[in-house]
């Protein structure tokens, strides 16, 4: 998140042409994840880590699209990190609910995505202008918490693994209660820039 000024919008960042590649990758993210978590409820996990390593692979791809080819938008800036909350958030409730990850975890991850949409909602109502845009936390504690779910979804049963998972699981945990942190910060600063 970024303050951007009252007087001035910072469009020129973003291109305006909403249907482009890294959008329909986007939206594809989004599309493919209900197959995702109804594979995994099956409990067709190799299946659920192709398609889980596929959806990964699309997210780093269309950000690296957008930045190479100048292709970002304002809606790529806003379905970006509704499709990765929408996979990653349901990816742990699931795999709790199916007892092969903690929930304590979940717990943890799901409060860190209340905190930021509360934190979003609370600047909007407070008419702060800001940028959405992830910051260096945030994108390390997405990546261990893909890598979190990636091990979990190849290592299914709690007993496979069990040191190499209970380590990852505790980094995800600690990167994101950090991030939380950081993007509470982030906000009360850009409430006093306001006031």
């Amino acid at each position: 998140m970024k303050h951007i000024d009252d007087d001035t919008e910072n469009t020129s960042y973003y291109k305006f042409t909403a249907i482009n590649i890294p959008n329909i990758l986007t939206l594809l993210r989004i599309l493919l994840t209900p197959l995702f978590i109804i594979l995994l409820l099956k409990k067709m996990f190799s299946i659920s880590l192709i398609i889980f390593v596929m959806l990964g692979i699309t997210d780093a791809l269309d950000g690296l699209i957008a930045r190479y080819y100048n292709q970002r938008t304002l809606l790529g800036a806003y379905l970006d990190p509704i499709a990765d909350k929408l996979l990653l958030t349901s990816s742990f409730i699931f795999l709790s609910a199916l007892r092969i990850m903690p929930s304590w975890l979940t717990v943890i991850v799901v409060s860190r995505d209340i905190v930021i949409i509360s934190g979003i909602a609370i600047l909007t109502i407070s008419n702060i202008k800001f940028e959405i845009k992830p910051s260096i936390a945030s994108k390390i504690t997405t990546f261990t918490q893909l890598v979190s779910v990636i091990i979990t979804l190849f290592y299914p049963q709690i007993t496979d693994a069990y040191y190499l998972k209970q380590t990852f699981y505790w980094i995800t945990a600690v990167l994101t209660i950090f991030s939380g942190l950081h993007y509470i910060y982030m906000g009360m600063t850009l409430q006093r820039q306001k006031n």
